[in-house]
């Protein structure tokens, strides 16, 4: 049985002056798989990534491992304690208002200079030091004053540093109510068929902030300037946001079967020897990042979601009713609200109780099967 290691490590200080910090699981492999770095609840509410975490473990245990892995539930300790009586907030820095997901730092601007003087490296010295480049700029980062970094940032940073160390990057999220989807870079699209998701979201070379995207920008950057100068490398890092479904529960039965998901993926990857695990015989469905959209509510009121979570929608269907009791009298109280054009329904949001203008659903659009 394969020995796990804990660590707890410090990443901020709370007002009466104790330590901030998260547990850190690792499992070391025999060391000629590529190192997994893999995260839960970065948002207070999104709790089910803990339950995969805990499931993966339990079967991880039992696995042969080619790699190094490293596990970190609860990776946000003050998103998951945001409480409003019943419910979970921890999806913004209270004191800041910004996603807590949107906190990471943007390495790419570190690429001209690191291509101007690895150029005739070989492919092994180029990973190597690259990815000590990124360890290390975080490290500095993290270095500074203590005045120059507000909360969120040192929360993030600390969790860069880690994932940096890795070449697989899985960051564990929910959405409010949603189905389950995948985030997935353009150039890992052959990947996605061995997660056992339906959905998957193609995202470009863009960073917005989060933790996938500040794992494989920079890399993906680097195989960009390399090719400008006449090198072909490969992408040398893989990470994704795997969205498990909605927030505010915990289903042990499903997390082993996202457990199984994602190491199916590893075994792929060859982080697992003598695998069992193989993706399952399903139709997945991609989007790109800008054909996948938001649907907002176009009047305030009290809202029944009619288009079911995973659903192929037609132009022109209903997708949902809005109650507006308060004219019950005066005008037709139950208002129809119809989409536009053929989609795929992946979320909606969590309450029934709308302003004008919330964001009531997110579709895929010219959405395409995935080979």
């Amino acid at each position: 049985m394969n020995q796990i290691s804990q660590e707890n490590i410090q990443v901020g200080e709370i007002a009466n002056g104790l330590p901030l910090t998260i547990p850190v699981y690792r499992m070391m492999g025999n060391g000629s798989g590529p190192k997994v770095y893999i995260q839960a609840n970065m948002h207070g509410a999104e709790v089910q990534g803990n339950a995969v975490i805990y499931q993966l473990l339990e079967q991880l245990k039992q696995l042969t491992l080619a790699s190094d892995i490293t596990l970190v539930p609860y990776a946000n300790p003050i998103g998951c304690n945001q409480k409003s009586g019943e419910f979970t907030l921890g999806r913004f820095d209270p004191i800041t208002g910004t996603n807590w997901n949107r906190m990471y730092h943007d390495h790419s601007a570190l690429v001209s200079e690191f291509v101007d003087k690895h150029l005739h490296d070989s492919l092994d010295e180029i990973k190597q030091q690259f990815r000590a480049l990124l360890v290390g700029q975080t490290q500095t980062l993290l270095d500074r004053p203590a005045h120059n970094i507000n909360t969120g940032q040192r929360i993030a940073l600390n969790l860069q540093r880690l994932a940096h160390e890795a070449d697989i990057v899985l960051d564990l999220h929910t959405g409010p109510i949603s189905a389950k989807h995948l985030y997935c870079p353009e150039y890992a699209k052959a990947s996605a068929s061995y997660f056992d998701i339906e959905h998957v979201l193609l995202i470009p070379d863009e960073f917005g902030g989060a933790l996938d995207e500040a794992s494989f920008c920079p890399w993906w950057s680097l195989q960009q300037a390399f090719a400008k100068r006449g090198r072909d490398l490969p992408v040398m890092v893989e990470a994704f946001t795997v969205e498990l479904g909605s927030q505010e529960r915990i289903d042990l039965a499903e997390a082993k079967l996202d457990a199984q998901s994602i190491l199916s993926y590893l075994t792929h990857k060859e982080v697992l020897l003598n695998s069992p695990y193989q993706p399952a015989n399903i139709t997945r469905y991609g989007c790109m990042l800008k054909d996948y959209v938001a649907y907002y509510a176009p009047m305030g009121g009290m809202v029944e979601y009619t288009a079911h979570l995973g659903a192929h929608v037609k132009a022109g269907e209903t997708i949902a009713h809005i109650l507006r009791m308060e004219r019950y009298l005066s005008e037709q109280p139950l208002q129809p609200v119809h989409i536009e054009q053929d989609a795929i329904a992946i979320l909606h949001f969590a309450s029934a109780s709308v302003n004008q203008g919330t964001e009531l659903y997110k579709f895929f659009t010219n959405y395409f099967e995935l080979n």
